[in-house]
C-alpha cells in the first residue's frame, strides 16, 4: 500500500526579482512589456482587473506562485505564510468556473501581508469586500459559489496560469490592460528591448501629436509599387 501523498509541496526558498528591474518595467505598461516581449508572457485575455478597486499605473512585482486547483484553496492560504511585501500572487486553478478561488477575507489577509496584487486564472467573490481589502485584484471572472480548503496544492512551484508558464521570483507585470509575465532568465533582454520600445513610442507619440495622420512608412509603402491601386 503507497503512503498517503502530502496534502500541500511548499518552496520557501527561492530568489525573487532584482529590485533595480522591477523599477525599471514599472515605467512602462503591460503592452510595451509584451512588445519588448516580441508580443509573448501575456495571459489569457480573460484574467482583468476587477473594475471596482482603485489603482493606477502599473504594478510590478516578484511572482509568489500557487497551484490549488479546481475548488480549492489551501494552497493559497498556505502562500500566504510565503509572501514578502510587494510579491504578486498568481493562483493556478487550471481554470476553474465551479466555484471562486479567493473572497474578501483571503484579500484582507493578503492585503496584511503586503501582497501586490493577486492574479488568478479562475474566480474571485465577495465584490464589495475585495474593493474595502484594497488589493488589486486580476481574474477571469465572478461566481459568490465558496470552494473548499482540503488540497492538495502547492506554494512556489512552477504553474501555469493564463496559458503561461511562471514559476516563482519571475516578474509580473499588471495593469488595466492585462498581465504580462517576465521569466528571470529574459529580464535582462526584455529590459533592453523594452528601452527600444519605448524610445519608438515615445518619438511616435510626438509625431501624432504635431497631427500625424499616416505614418511615414505606411506612406512610403503606399506609394511603392508594392501596393496596387484599384480606383
Amino acid at each position: 500500500m503507497l503512503e498517503q501523498p502530502p496534502i500541500l509541496t511548499v518552496r520557501r526558498r527561492f530568489e525573487r526579482a532584482p529590485a533595480d528591474a522591477v523599477v525599471a518595467f514599472a515605467r512602462a505598461e503591460s503592452a510595451q512589456v509584451a512588445d519588448a516581449r516580441g508580443g509573448g508572457g501575456a495571459l489569457g485575455h480573460r484574467i482583468q482587473a476587477l473594475p471596482g478597486i482603485p489603482f493606477s499605473g502599473t504594478i510590478v512585482g516578484s511572482a509568489l506562485t500557487c497551484e490549488t486547483g479546481p475548488a480549492d484553496v489551501l494552497a493559497a492560504l498556505a502562500a500566504l505564510d510565503v509572501a514578502r511585501p510587494g510579491d504578486v500572487l498568481l493562483i493556478a486553478t487550471g481554470g476553474w468556473t465551479g466555484t471562486a478561488s479567493i473572497g474578501d477575507l483571503f484579500a484582507g489577509s493578503a492585503r496584511n501581508a503586503g501582497l501586490a496584487a493577486i492574479v488568478t486564472d479562475g474566480l474571485v467573490r465577495d465584490v464589495d469586500g475585495l474593493a474595502r481589502a484594497g488589493v488589486p485584484v486580476f481574474a477571469a471572472g465572478l461566481s459568490p459559489a465558496s470552494p473548499a480548503a482540503s488540497g492538495p496544492g502547492t506554494v512556489g512551484l512552477p504553474v501555469t496560469v493564463g496559458g503561461v508558464p511562471v514559476d516563482a521570483g519571475d516578474v509580473v507585470v499588471c495593469d488595466r490592460t492585462g498581465v504580462v509575465v517576465v521569466r528571470r532568465a529574459e529580464i535582462e533582454a526584455t529590459l533592453s528591448a523594452l528601452e527600444r520600445v519605448l524610445e519608438r513610442e515615445a518619438a511616435e507619440a510626438e509625431r501624432v501629436a504635431a497631427g500625424q495622420v499616416v505614418a511615414d512608412a505606411v506612406r512610403a509603402l503606399l506609394e511603392s509599387d508594392r501596393v496596387r491601386i484599384v480606383d
